[in-house]
Parts: C-alpha cells; structure tokens; sequence
C-alpha cells in the first residue's frame, strides 16, 4: 500500500458506492435514503496497478453539536486529517450546495491533496453539475459515475502522480487461518510463528447485542473517541476497523453493528449490518463476545458465540459494565455457572468482567486475549499424540457395535489455527459423537487447550496392515527362493 484516500461528501452523494468499487466488493452498506455511513470504514483500494487503503466516511453534515450528526462530522474531519488524499465527492445531478461550498473551504485548509470527483455524471443530466464544481476552486472536477464505473480512468490519472510521492504504507492484513501442518511433524508444543507483529497485527472482533457497549470498549482501548457512540442503540452499522496497540500489542480492532434476534431485525439496513458484522467474524483471529452483565446469555448471544465457534475462532467472553454490578462475586459465579451450562463446546474460554466506561479490567481482556490467540496456534507432536492417543483408548475403550472393535490406530495434527487432528481408524462411520467428544475434551484438558475450536476428523484406515508393504516383499523373496529351489537339477 502507498497511500491512504479517504472519500468525503454530503450524505447520499455515492460515497459508499464509490468505495466499493475501488475495494472490488460490497463492503459499505449501500441505500438510497441518506446516512446510511456512520462509521469511518477502511478497505484494501484496488485501481489499475495503485494499491492504497480506502476510507469511506459518514456524510458531512452542517452539525457542530454533539448531537448524532455533529459525531459523524468531527469522525469525517479526523479521516480527513489522517489521509493522504481526500476525494471530495459532489452529486452532479443536484448540483452545487451551500454545503459543498462550506465543506469544500474545509477541504482547502485541512487536507493535504483533494481531488474533486461530481458523481452521477453519465449523461446529460449531470453536465451541469459538473459544470458549477469548478467554482468551488478545487481543481478541475472529475466526471464519474460510480454505479456505473465511468470514469475511473480520469481518476486513476488523477492518483498515478501522488502515489509516486506518498509513503505511507498501511496495508490491511487478512489473517491466516486453518493452516496446514506436515505430518508425523516433530515440533515443540506451542511455536510462536505467529505473534503479532506491526506487520500482521492481531486480528480481533468485537460483537455482540446492540447497546452492549462494544464501541465504547474500542474507544478505551484506542484511548480516544474513533468510534461512535451514545444511549441510541444500533449507532454502528458497519463492520469498521481501527488499529492501534493494546498494551503493547499490536492489533486491527472490528467494531461491528449490533446483532439482534431475526424477528426483531426488520428494517432493511440492520439486515445488512448484521450480515455485516457476520463477515467481520470471519476476519478475526479472536473474537470477543461482548455481553451485558444485567441480561448476559439471552438467546442471541449464545448463537453469536456459537457462530464464532463455528468459524473456527478463538472466543473470549467479556462481561460488560461490571462497575454497575453490587454483588460481584455472587454475580459471576451465576456468570460461570451459566458459561459452562449453555456454551460447553466453548468450555474452557476466557470469561472475563470489564468496564468499558471507566476502562476497569482491560488488563484482564488483554491477557485473555492473548492466551486464546496463544491456545489457537497450540501445536502438538505426533509422537505425544499417539502416546496420549494410546492412554486415552486404555482407559476407556471405543464401542464395539455389532461386536466389532473399533480401532483407534493412528493420530496427528494436520492445521493449526484452530488446531486440527486427524485420526486413523476402523470402522469410522460406527464412531459416536459422545467418543468424539470424549477425545477433544481430553485434548482441551491433557494439553492445556480451554476454548478454542478443536476439529477432530476419522479417516478409515479398515483392516489394512500397516506393514503389509513390508510383508509383501518378504513373501515374494521366500516365494522366488522356492521357485529356484525347484528349478535346480537333482544331485546338485
């Protein structure tokens, strides 16, 4: 990456449009009634050979009040101040504003390069929008039609010559996941290979119920307001993120919208940000399930946890707004009591209490974050596993159905991240799930890996004789040794 462009405007101007075209996905959500954008949201910009971090932003609204639109502009001032290039977005079909005129004296003072872009240009109807953007002194406008993705070439010309001259360097890091291992591999039980580093930050998702608190926890993190937030539920709407260092930790925070029960979830933007928030999950490395200690465990946070489980991520539980709680120790014994009865496949997990408004048990959340990223890169030798595999089956046996023995023959690590055995058997398909359970429990508990998602797959390995290859060649020599035998003459 060599530069960062943050694209700014009034709300409906087709900013998020345009931002998911330079990312090549549907990233930002996209409506047609205004302020849909509340958050700032970055993605990985892609436009002919340039690579640059793209921000989209909330539409710049005449509001210096802490109201709801007076947060989305000072967040949208921010993004200016930290891009390198500000793509000032104007509708050329509606022509020049009052606003446009105000923001773009902003613009003037604040950012470092603007290009102005007048979308919804294609046509005639846009000529003369397009026209009038020039008295905003700016610089010649752009005419562009990010629906249709007209245009791109002017502004590809546009950015050539700045990229030449930017140097910051921001790349957007997908994290790695179900990594493949060598097998019969002979290594210690925990490699560090993938500690973060500024590189490849650690990758963390926050989710959970509206009004939880997730945002406000990111902004304790982050020791600053980045994110919005306020007594509305559901401000967040995108799945956004923010890096920074978490007690010396390098980290790419996701701040999601808040997820709600299906039957609540009617208006048509929430659907698109729980889906949204959906996706940040499957970025993540570690997710943390933000609950709130007054109604922790209701149905909704039991399946977000599930959901991160099923994606393979390491979990942490966080219960949020602890400093409001009076009988704290009877509190979390009901907490931990409620853990290990309604999320068992998670058993093991960090829980942890914290506030996000006064920032009390952020040490806590650090440390248990790192040791479920540590248990989520857990290795262990196929030497130790057979061993452990072999001790497990002595004391307690796998069925026999219809009398026939299942024999469990060989096991070892195939993927890390989260970890992943495979097991060599008999009769794979007779194995029950209790059996299957039986041995991941025991792994959690012999190698000290609580929480994380541990996958075991059976693979029939029948009645075959793993030295048969060997036998083979010793049957053929003994018979070609006969067969001369015979062929001798008698008397010899």
């Amino acid at each position: 990456m060599s530069f960062t462009l943050a694209i700014v405007g009034r709300p409906n101007v087709g900013k998020s449009t345009l931002f998911n075209r330079l990312v090549g996905r549907k990233l930002a959500l996209v409506d047609d009634q205004p302020g849909v954008t509340r958050d700032l949201r970055e993605g990985q910009g892609r436009l002919g050979d340039l690579r640059f971090i793209v921000v989209d932003s909330a539409g710049l609204e005449l509001a210096e009040d802490d109201s709801l639109q007076g947060r989305m502009r000072r967040l949208t001032e921010r993004a200016v101040d930290e891009a390198d290039v500000v793509l000032f977005v104007i509708d050329a079909r509606a022509g020049l504003t009052a606003a446009d005129e105000y923001f773009a004296d902003i613009l003037r003072k604040r950012a470092k390069h603007v290009i102005l872009a007048a979308n919804k240009a294609e046509g005639r109807a846009g000529e003369a929008g397009a026209m009038e953007a020039y008295g905003l002194g700016l610089g010649e406008p752009l005419r562009i039609s990010a629906e249709h993705g007209e245009g791109m070439e002017d502004l590809y010309a546009a950015l050539k010559p700045l990229a030449a001259e930017l140097t910051a360097q921001n790349a957007v890091y997908e994290p790695a996941v179900d990594v493949d291992l060598p097998e019969d591999a002979e290594f210690e039980d925990y490699v560090p290979d993938w500690m973060p580093t500024e590189a490849q930050p650690l990758q963390l998702a926050v989710i959970g119920r509206p009004n939880a608190g997730k945002s406000t926890l990111i902004n304790k993190i982050l020791g600053e307001d980045r994110l919005l937030t306020g007594p509305e539920a559901g401000i967040t709407r995108d799945a956004i993120s923010v890096r920074t260092e978490f007690m010396g930790t390098p980290m790419r925070i996701f701040d999601t919208a808040g997820m709600r029960k299906r039957g609540r979830v009617t208006d048509k933007l929430e659907k698109l940000s729980v889906a949204d928030g959906l996706r940040a999950v499957r970025f993540a490395e570690v997710v943390v399930v933000l609950l709130d200690v007054a109604i922790p465990f209701e149905q909704q946070d039991l399946r977000i946890a599930d959901l991160a489980e099923t994606e393979g991520r390491a979990v942490v539980l966080a219960a949020n707004k602890w400093d409001l709680e009076e009988d704290k120790a009877e509190k979390l014994k009901e907490l931990r009591e409620s853990f290990e009865r309604l999320l068992p496949q998670l058993k093991g997990a960090p829980l942890v209490t914290v506030s996000a408004k006064t920032g009390k048990g952020l040490d806590r959340l650090h440390n248990a974050i790192m040791q479920a990223y540590k248990v989520w890169n857990a290795r262990v030798s196929t030497s130790k596993l057979n061993r452990w595999l072999e001790a497990m089956t002595e004391a307690h046996p796998p069925p026999a159905p219809g009398g026939r023995r299942i024999r469990l023959r060989y096991m070892t690590q195939v993927k890390t991240r989260p970890p992943a055995f495979v097991v060599k058997a008999t009769h794979t398909d007779k194995i029950p799930e209790s059996y299957h359970r039986y041995l991941i429990n025991g792994l959690r508990q012999d190698f000290d890996m609580p929480g994380t998602p541990i996958r075991i797959f059976f693979r029939d390995q029948g009645n075959a004789n793993p030295y048969r290859h060997k036998a083979t060649k010793i049957s053929q020599s003994g018979a070609l040794s006969k067969h001369k035998n015979r062929q001798k003459p008698k008397g010899t």
